[in-house]
């Protein structure tokens, strides 16, 4: 009797399960999960397409530009370039702004103090220059970033005579006639100013600084032959007169970025920002992971609060991209566990990754031929900037989600807090 009740007295835990085994993440496997991300894909699908439209198109731009005569308009210019502290290259970076095929210029060199480590290598490249160099001592910062204040403080002290200003960065090494190119279609007064675009070179195959270089190519292909380009400080051109008029030396008195701020001072005035592909500034990098998540961290950053609409809608195209690939990961997994077919799947998986590499490849195109002395090193490692790139959305999905966090930035050692696109805080002594 008491046997034949010990099965009814047992607690519930004792008795083994009768239901079909379930996936612990039995929702990620559902078949809305797969509907969600055929839809999700072809979305995908479709903004890819559109964006190897847009590749061609620039592709045709950049070869248009190639074509197009600079003209002859060569007045007096000085050419401006803050440095701090060394890096590698740095020597033929700044002789190469000295080297230039073009009348009546003179380079800046501008530090913040003469205990900066270049300082004895920026002298000596200004005394064996065949062109006027000048090294100038600008101070250090109080409400601006170093940079803007070298800028801001060189500017001032220019002679009258100065016609056209052009900011270089220490970190690039620009042709002979990139000077030329690069000012000449000021000649246009209608012109804002004249930009272009740096492009990453690895002085190694090593995974950071493909990965970098990679980074750094999507963005060229941001700029074009439309309406919404913007300046990047290591290679833009603007009449001095205009510069003034738009009262840059007070809005650089407290602003961190010297590029998004004239950026946004030109479009007030609803002149063009003109990108100019033949200009291209090849720059060698050399780097390791932590200073590449510092680079693209403080790019994303600083984008969040000058562009704070352009950072949501990149963050958003870029998690939809990031989440759709990992929602088609998930989904392959399972289907292949459960032996169902899955090359629809796979096919909406690869599709969109394959409309990345083409783009990359057109972005290589366009470079080489924009920038034929460098045509052989960036050739020899095409495969960075069209493979490599197809990893490039989950390192920007890292910095959007760096950069929700805090306005503080260091930049080559000097920690600044962006109170707002019109007000910096040093925090360095």
């Amino acid at each position: 009797m008491f046997v034949s009740l010990l099965p009814r007295c047992l607690p519930v835990r004792f008795y083994p399960s009768t239901s079909r085994f379930r996936h612990p993440f039995g929702l990620l496997c559902s078949p809305c999960v797969e509907t969600l991300f055929e839809f999700l894909a072809v979305l995908q699908i479709a903004a890819g397409l559109f964006l190897l439209w847009q590749g061609i198109q620039w592709l045709a731009y950049v070869r248009g530009r190639l074509r197009t005569d600079p003209g002859f308009y060569a007045p007096r210019t000085a050419v401006l370039c803050p440095c701090r502290g060394m890096e590698p290259g740095l020597e033929r970076n700044l002789v190469s702004l000295c080297e230039f095929r073009h009348q009546n210029f003179e380079v800046f060199f501008i530090l913040a103090s003469e205990n900066d480590p270049a300082y004895s290598l920026v002298k000596r490249v200004a005394a064996s220059s065949h062109v006027k160099a000048h090294v100038i001592v600008a101070g250090k910062p109080t409400s601006s970033s170093e940079k803007v204040n070298n800028l801001r403080v060189c500017i001032e002290q220019l002679p009258p005579d100065f016609e056209v200003l052009v900011f270089a960065d220490s970190d690039g090494r620009p042709g002979k006639t990139w000077l030329h190119h690069i000012v000449a279609p000021l000649a246009d007064s209608r012109i804002g100013a004249t930009t272009t675009m740096r492009w990453f070179i690895p002085n190694d195959n090593a995974f950071p600084n493909a990965l970098l270089a990679a980074w750094n190519a999507s963005v060229v292909t941001m700029l074009g032959g439309h309406a919404k380009n913007f300046c990047w400080g290591g290679g833009t051109a603007i009449r001095r007169d205009f510069f003034e008029q738009m009262d840059m030396p007070e809005v650089w008195q407290n602003s961190f970025s010297d590029d998004f701020s004239l950026t946004i001072a030109i479009e007030r005035t609803g002149r063009r920002i003109v990108f100019l592909p033949e200009c291209i500034t090849p720059s060698y990098v050399q780097t390791d992971f932590s200073s590449l998540l510092e680079f693209t961290n403080r790019q994303i950053k600083i984008t969040r609060i000058y562009r704070p609409k352009m950072w949501v809608s990149a963050f958003a195209t870029h998690f939809l991209f990031c989440f759709t690939l990992l929602l088609g990961l998930d989904v392959a997994f399972n289907l292949a566990i459960e032996s169902r077919p899955s090359s629809q799947v796979i096919t909406l998986f690869v599709f969109p990754l394959l409309l990345a590499a083409v783009r990359g490849a057109l972005r290589v195109i366009g470079v080489t031929e924009a920038v034929p002395s460098s045509r052989d090193e960036i050739m020899a490692q095409s495969w960075i900037y069209i493979l490599v790139t197809l990893l490039v959305p989950f390192l920007y999905l890292l910095n959007f989600s760096a950069s929700l966090f805090g306005r503080r930035i260091t930049w080559r050692g000097i920690q600044y807090e962006i109170v707002s696109p019109n007000q910096t805080r040093v925090l360095t002594p």
